[in-house]
C-alpha cells in the first residue's frame, strides 16, 4: 500500500481522548482501571489510529506558512471540492455550491435542522439502535424520540421494519424522522430499494428527513453509499443531509461538517436557524483541511483505508464466531464499528454487562457500552486501528476475559 495504516501511533499527551478516557467530556468513556502490564488499546469513541492522509497536513501547513488569520469567507475550491467529491464518488449530479452550507458538526445541523422541522414536544421517529448524539442531545432539546426497532434477516442483515415504522409515524402523528445512512452503530449500508420504499411511507405521511450521512465514505468492500437526496425527486426536496471529512478523515479536532439542502425554503431556515448560536463559523485551517481531504489523493488514501477496515472486520467476525461462542455480531457493510450482542454469553456465564466491560479495561482493551445506543448487553467496538493491534486486541480478550464456563 501505499498509504501507512501499520504505523502504531502514541496518541498520549496529544489531545486524543481515545487513549485518555479520564479526560472524556462527554460521560461516555468505558469504567475501569487497566492494570499494569497492558497498554491501552483505543476501541470505544468512533476516532481512527491511523495518520490522515498528508495532503491534510499539507495544505494546513501551506496556509499556516502566511501569518495572518483574519476574518474570511470560504473560497470557491472549498464548494468546489465538495461538488467533485460527491460528483466522484456518489455519482451525485446537479450539486451547486448554493446547496451547500457550512455546519460546526452534524449533530449541531440536525438540532438546527430539527428547530425548523419541528415544535417543542414534537415527536421525532430514528431507527434502533440509535446513535447516542442522539439519545442524548436531541431529547435534551425538547425533542421525544420514537425508535422503530430494526429487525435481522435470516442472513444476520439489518433491515427497516416498514410496517413498525409507518404505524408509529401514524400513532404518534410524526412529520420528522432522523436517518443515519449508513446507519451507526449497526453499520448498514442501505440498498437503494430500500430507501425507496422509506421515501413512499415518508411522502404518503408528509415526513421529513434529516440525513446524518457523516459515515457515506466508510463503506466496506462490496457496498456502495446512496445518497438519500439521489432516490427520487421529492427524496431530494425533503431530505436534509449532513456530511463531514471529520469521520473519513479522522479530523474531529479540526471541527466542521456541511449540510447539502436542496429545498430553497428549507434551506433559507436551516441558515438561519444555523446562524443563531452565532459561533457556527468556520476555523480557516478547517477549511483547508477539507480541501486537502478531497483531493485525488485523499481519495486514494480513502480507497485503501477501505481495503484496511475490510479486513479488519473480516477478521474480527470470524474470530468471534469462532472462539466467543455465545456473542453474535451482526457483520458490518459499512463504518468500523461492530455491535456486539452478549446477552446470551452473559446469561450462561453469570455475569453482568458491567463486569464484562470491566474485564476489557483491565486487559487494555477500551470498548464502549452498548446501552449508550440503547441496547441492553451490547458493547460496540472500533476497528479503525493497525491490524496487528485489533489481533492484539481479541487475543487478550479470548485468554482473559471472554472464558465460558468449563473452559
Amino acid at each position: 500500500m501505499k498509504y501507512d495504516f501499520t504505523s502504531i501511533l502514541d496518541r498520549r499527551g496529544m489531545d486524543a481522548i481515545a487513549v485518555a478516557p479520564d479526560e472524556d467530556p462527554y460521560g461516555i468513556a468505558p469504567a475501569g482501571e487497566t492494570k499494569e502490564g497492558f497498554d491501552l488499546i483505543p476501541m470505544w469513541v468512533a476516532d481512527m489510529n491511523f495518520p490522515t492522509a498528508p495532503t491534510i497536513c499539507e495544505a494546513m501547513i501551506e496556509r499556516a506558512k502566511h501569518p495572518a488569520f483574519g476574518y474570511f469567507a470560504p473560497r470557491k475550491e472549498y464548494y468546489d471540492s465538495i461538488i467533485n467529491w460527491h460528483e466522484v464518488r456518489n455519482d451525485v449530479k446537479g450539486l451547486k455550491a448554493e446547496h451547500i452550507g457550512y455546519q460546526n458538526g452534524v449533530l449541531g445541523g440536525v438540532l438546527s435542522a430539527l428547530a425548523v422541522l419541528c415544535s417543542a414536544g414534537d415527536n421525532v421517529l430514528v431507527h434502533a439502535p440509535t446513535y447516542v448524539g442522539f439519545l442524548g442531545e436531541v431529547g435534551q432539546m425538547g425533542y421525544n424520540l420514537v425508535g422503530s426497532d430494526l429487525k435481522k434477516d435470516a442472513n444476520g442483515v439489518w433491515r427497516m421494519d416498514y410496517e413498525d415504522m409507518e404505524a408509529k409515524i401514524r400513532k404518534y402523528h410524526i412529520h420528522t424522522m432522523i436517518f443515519c445512512s449508513p446507519h451507526n452503530p449497526t453499520g448498514r449500508v442501505w440498498e437503494r430499494e430500500e430507501l425507496e420504499k422509506a421515501f413512499e411511507i415518508f411522502a404518503r405521511n408528509d415526513v421529513y428527513v434529516i440525513s446524518d450521512e457523516i459515515w457515506s465514505d466508510l463503506t466496506l468492500e462490496g457496498y456502495k453509499h446512496i445518497p438519500l437526496q439521489s432516490v427520487s425527486e421529492d427524496a431530494r426536496n425533503r431530505t436534509i443531509a449532513f456530511y463531514a471529512p471529520s469521520k473519513t478523515f479522522n479530523l474531529a479536532g479540526l471541527v466542521g461538517s456541511y449540510h447539502i439542502i436542496y429545498n430553497d425554503y428549507l434551506r433559507d431556515r436551516v441558515v438561519r436557524q444555523s446562524s443563531l448560536s452565532v459561533y457556527n463559523a468556520m476555523n480557516v485551517l478547517s477549511m483547508h483541511a477539507l480541501i486537502g481531504a478531497y483531493k485525488d489523493e485523499g481519495m486514494a488514501w480513502v480507497d485503501e483505508l477501505r481495503q484496511v477496515l475490510t479486513a479488519n472486520v473480516d477478521y474480527a467476525c470470524d474470530f468471534i464466531a469462532e472462539h466467543f461462542k455465545g456473542i453474535e455480531v451482526s457483520h458490518p457493510q459499512g463504518t468500523y464499528m461492530l455491535l456486539l450482542d452478549c446477552g446470551q454469553w452473559l446469561r450462561e456465564n453469570g455475569k453482568t454487562i458491567d463486569e464484562l466491560l470491566r474485564g476489557g479495561v483491565e486487559v487494555g482493551v477500551l470498548w464502549q457500552d452498548g446501552r449508550q445506543f440503547n441496547r441492553p448487553d451490547s458493547i460496540r467496538m472500533n476497528l479503525a486501528l493497525p491490524t496487528s493491534r485489533v489481533k492484539e486486541a481479541f487475543e487478550r480478550l479470548a485468554k482473559y476475559v471472554i472464558i465460558t464456563n468449563g473452559a
